[in-house]
């Protein structure tokens, strides 16, 4: 792994700016898988990244449809929840590889329930509660960073 990088967020506000920021090294067909528990901050981040991305519409958890895709910024986003997912042949069955591997961003709520998938991902991004709203935020990438 290239690198890793520690933040504690105090709130969710804190959470969406720390995603924008980091939303500056994403490029086309970069994946971001993102792990933690329920309510941890997943979400919010990625309504951050689509921020940084400048990505048009309302940013919610998919997770009862999957997928929510958000045009208009330098690059498509594809938002992907895997919270419903119950196995690894569920997701391949689901049809979602086709825009993990596209030529957008996609960054993938629940990663981890698909353990190969998740590491092929660019970057982790893992979410630990630390008390109230605070949250600590671990970035880890897994490739160089572009030129």
């Amino acid at each position: 792994m290239s690198g890793a990088e520690r933040h504690v967020t105090t709130g969710p506000a804190q959470t969406e700016a720390l995603a924008e920021e980091f939303s500056r090294r994403l490029g086309p067909g970069d994946r971001v898988a993102l792990v933690g528990e329920l309510g941890g901050g997943k979400t919010c981040f990625v309504r951050g990244v689509a921020r940084g991305l400048g990505a048009g519409g309302y940013v919610k958890s998919p997770s009862f449809t999957l997928l929510h895709i958000y045009e208009g910024g330098r690059v498509t986003l594809y938002h992907i929840d895997l919270y419903r997912i119950a196995n690894p042949g569920e997701f391949v069955d689901s049809g979602l590889e086709e825009y993990v591997y596209s030529d957008g961003v996609s960054v993938i709520e629940w990663a981890d329930k698909v353990p190969d998938l998740a590491d092929e991902c660019d970057f982790l991004v893992r979410f630990t509660h630390a008390g109230g709203d605070s949250r600590v935020v671990e970035i880890t990438a897994r490739r160089p960073p572009a030129a």
